[in-house]
């Protein structure tokens, strides 16, 4: 029988046309955007980042359904500043946190400037509907709370850290909030957050509106309390390994399992597809703990890299080429207008960090000649309620990593791992840099850290 062309290239011509028909009414709906913020966790913390004796199977498939960021910095070392930054786009001390918000007054050390127009502002403006489970940080009360702060929905813990995983007390006293009403749910912290995210995803199924979900786990932050059975089946794979470094992979891998439940549930609800899933850490891993940052210098707290580069991917299907990587240096605060790009919103608004869409995209960014700044406030006979702080340029970096200490100066393509301080053998570079850095101190001291009387 003679084959006909004329059938087949109509065929292919209709079917072309209905799937580009199709393509164009998918790329124009908005994406929803999944955030997912784990605490503490250390760069090599991760199986995909390195990691030899912990499983993180469900971040490490997003890692490879994805772009991992081998070069992405926190804001800061420590807790609220970072979050600060991915709430606002802005330097922590620009947006009037440069220190962790703590319970007392006394020792909190930022007060988000109220003015500022925050991510969830803007996506919820756009059509979004906005959600935050797990933890904030950013403020114990009015306006600072989430759901003054452009969040519809939140179901979480408003304070610092927890101090025990069960009860969600800090100082005695219950952070646990769903919008602006206390309550007191039952279980693990990390399986709560995981169960309420889980809800809301299956929740938003049929919604006519995209949704955006920052999941903010207090995990693995101190104490390191894993659940007993995560614990003893670490135990029993590695016989050798140490009682704290144990109880860190435990918290971990739990974490991992939640995680795997929500996006088991936007596969299940079919959202999956139309969903962009950011992964990273506040800030980097606390030695103290057991945490592994691998080769990097010292960890959570510091200046040094070791406390700033975080485990980070973004997985987006269809937009993001899985398995790629990136080495361009990236920030926490470049999240916010990254995500406004991916969902088609023009930002209005001065942000201090830059959309990196082109970089998912797998175009090529220039960071050579970007300033990137870090500062931290703390209070404490270590550091007396005064601020560290680093700037980079290019291959090049200065810090002063206690407000006591001495300033130093790397070359970080040279030596990664900050182990030969140049200060004094470069003085043109040092004076390039510490130009800079005094020029960011005084604009982020323009900005009020204290909530006025």
């Amino acid at each position: 029988m003679r084959f006909s062309a004329f059938p087949y290239a109509f065929a292919l011509c209709i079917t072309s046309i209905f799937f580009e028909s199709s393509f164009a009414q998918t790329t124009s709906q908005k994406p929803n955007i999944l955030l997912i913020l784990t605490d503490d966790q250390g760069y090599f913390d991760v199986g995909a980042c390195g990691a030899k004796d912990l499983l993180t199977p469900n971040i490490d498939k997003l890692f490879s359904q994805g772009m991992q960021f081998t070069h992405f910095y926190a804001n800061s070392s420590v807790c609220s500043p970072t979050r600060a930054s991915i709430t606002t786009g802005l330097y922590p001390d620009k947006a009037g946190v440069p220190g962790v918000i703590r319970t007392h007054r006394q020792n909190s050390w930022g007060y988000l400037n109220p003015d500022v127009v925050t991510l969830a502002d803007q996506l919820k403006s756009a059509g979004y509907h906005t959600a935050l489970i797990g933890k904030w940080h950013l403020g114990l009360e009015k306006p600072n709370i989430p759901t003054m702060r452009g969040y519809e929905f939140f179901k979480g813990f408003l304070g610092d850290m927890m101090d025990d995983y069960t009860t969600y007390r800090r100082h005695g006293i219950n952070y646990m909030r769903e919008n602006e009403k206390e309550i007191h749910p039952q279980g693990h912290a990390t399986d709560v957050f995981s169960r309420w995210a889980v809800e809301f995803i299956k929740a938003q199924a049929d919604a006519k509106k995209p949704f955006f979900l920052q999941l903010a786990y207090n995990a693995p932050h101190d104490p390191i309390q894993p659940p007993a059975d995560w614990l003893e089946k670490v135990k029993n794979r590695q016989p050798g390994i140490s009682d704290k470094r144990a109880k860190l992979v435990a918290l971990i891998e739990h974490l991992d399992s939640g995680i795997g439940t929500v996006i088991q549930a936007l596969d299940e609800s079919g959202q999956r597809e139309n969903t962009l899933i950011i992964f990273t850490s506040d800030n980097g891993g606390k030695i103290q703990d057991g945490a592994n940052n691998g080769p990097l210098r010292d960890g959570k707290q510091s200046m040094y890299e070791g406390g700033l580069r975080v485990p980070t991917c973004i997985d987006w299907p269809g937009k993001v080429e899985p398995g790629s990587s990136t080495s361009y240096k990236a920030m926490s605060m470049d999240l916010y207008p990254t995500m406004l790009d991916a969902a088609g919103i023009t930002n209005q608004h001065h942000v201090d960090g830059v959309s990196i869409l082109p970089v998912l995209h797998g175009q090529q960014m220039e960071d050579i000649k970007r300033v990137y700044y870090f500062v931290r406030r703390e209070g404490g006979s270590e550091y007396g309620g005064l601020t560290i702080q680093a700037i980079q340029l290019g291959n090049w970096k200065l810090l002063q990593n206690t407000p006591f200490g001495v300033q130093e100066l790397y070359n970080l393509e040279e030596d990664p791992y900050e182990s030969i301080d140049l200060i004094e053998s470069e003085p043109v570079k040092y004076a390039e840099l510490n130009k800079l850095l005094m020029n960011y101190i005084q604009n982020g001291g323009k900005s009020a850290w204290q909530k006025a009387d």
